[in-house]
């Protein structure tokens, strides 16, 4: 294509993230299992002889008296090591030569006696230093959708929230040093008229292009509302379900980054780079071309963002390490994962990795509450998060 016609169809899409560094204190290079009178050590180094010597430093480094332990067994193996040379891994197994006499039992009338001295801190004083991310996650909005309080409640529900998450914002900067806001859009914005081979036209109020219209205004809304407090405002949208342009015969038959949800926000980045002197500090994301997920940096926290609708309810983790296995994805780097679709509140921790599924912001899927019974609990996210922590998870709703 010519200079002009990629330069008119450009995207926003994110930088790449770039590797983490290796720290010889937080990457595996040694490791120490103890139970009762038995250990494991496993350790790294270029030879066996090296290996050996480091695994007695290992106890030594955990408190524990070489001379009192014995190595019962070990294991070896060869791993490749960051330049390419060949380096051993071993697996020492040692048992304790005499067991420890038995601890002496503490005093627990003292320990009571210092429990009950102890003040009662009722205020925080002090807040957390280091820049924090406050992150405002919501999806499926559905305009255009009968069910529930229709447009109307939709469309108010979505507004009133963020303006609290706004007011929330100043809240936990009393207790968070925060200059960063980002705002992730899940997708399922419009309702659309491609879902279910078209099945849900005659239950639809809105025009395709007025749905579009109401999503890409709530976008500006959000837009105007937090980009005057902060000195740093992110806004990252990825494809839904509803939000696909084009399908026929129920399938979709164009890209997958093919999408009025990503293309609402493309718009609204469009309006903001006209005044550059008010919203230079405004960044926004969607997924490269043909694809469906993006990766924001935020605070020394990867945030990847997907709609949902890629997996299967309950297998978010096992989608997750299957992205990451692939060597073109960022999603090996992610630390949060946000995500929509299923219109409930779902959190879970995997080890360092955390998972927020959003709720829906319509007030509910009728077709749903018929089958199953259950109504809608609607509302958005907050989050704080810095250095792959997320402290504060709040459920904004109206």
């Amino acid at each position: 294509m010519s200079e002009l016609v990629d330069a008119l169809l450009a995207k926003p899409t994110a930088p790449a993230v770039a590797g983490r560094k290796t720290d010889p204190e937080k990457d595996f290079t040694r490791q120490i299992e103890v139970k009762g009178d038995s250990a494991d050590v496993t350790v790294r180094a270029e030879t066996f002889e090296e290996t050996e010597s480091a695994a007695t430093d290992v106890l030594r480094g955990q408190g524990l008296d070489p001379a009192e332990w014995t190595v019962t067994g070990f294991r070896s193996s060869e791993w490749t090591m960051a330049n390419g040379d060949t380096g051993v891994s071993t697996r020492f197994s040692f048992a304790r030569r005499v067991s420890v006499a038995e601890v002496e039992r503490p005093p627990l009338d003292d320990l009571l006696a210092a429990i009950e001295a102890h003040p009662l801190v009722h205020v925080r004083e002090n807040r957390e230093l280091g820049e924090h991310s406050f992150v405002v996650a919501l999806g499926d909005m559905q305009f255009g959708k009968i069910d529930g309080d229709g447009v109307e409640g939709t469309l108010q529900r979505t507004i009133d929230c963020l303006d609290e998450a706004a007011a929330l914002l100043e809240e936990y900067r009393a207790r968070f040093d925060i200059e960063h806001v980002h705002i992730a859009w899940l997708g399922d914005h419009t309702e659309g008229f491609v879902s279910q081979g078209g099945a849900n036209t005659w239950r639809t109020q809105l025009t395709l292009n007025e749905q579009i219209r109401l999503t890409r205004r709530v976008m500006l809304h959000a837009l105007l509302l937090f980009a005057p407090v902060v000195q740093r405002l992110t806004m990252a949208a990825v494809p839904g379900n509803h939000g696909e342009a084009v399908r026929f015969m129920g399938k979709g038959v164009t890209r997958y980054d093919d999408s009025h949800d990503t293309e609402s926000l493309i718009a609204v980045k469009d309006a903001a780079d006209l005044n550059p002197e008010r919203f230079s500090h405004v960044e926004f994301y969607v997924p490269d071309t043909d694809e469906l997920t993006v990766v924001v940096e935020c605070s020394g926290t990867v945030v990847a963002h997907a709609h949902g609708h890629q997996f299967r309810p309950g297998k978010h983790f096992d989608w997750w390490r299957g992205q990451a296995f692939g060597r073109s994805s960022a999603m090996h780097q992610a630390d949060v994962l946000l995500a929509g679709h299923l219109h409930h509140e779902f959190i879970e921790a995997d080890g360092p990795r955390t998972f927020i599924q959003v709720p829906s912001m319509e007030s509910e899927s009728t077709w749903f509450r018929h089958s199953k019974g259950s109504e809608g609990a609607p509302g958005l996210i907050v989050a704080v998060t810095k250095d792959g922590r997320v402290p504060v998870k709040e459920v904004v709703s109206q």
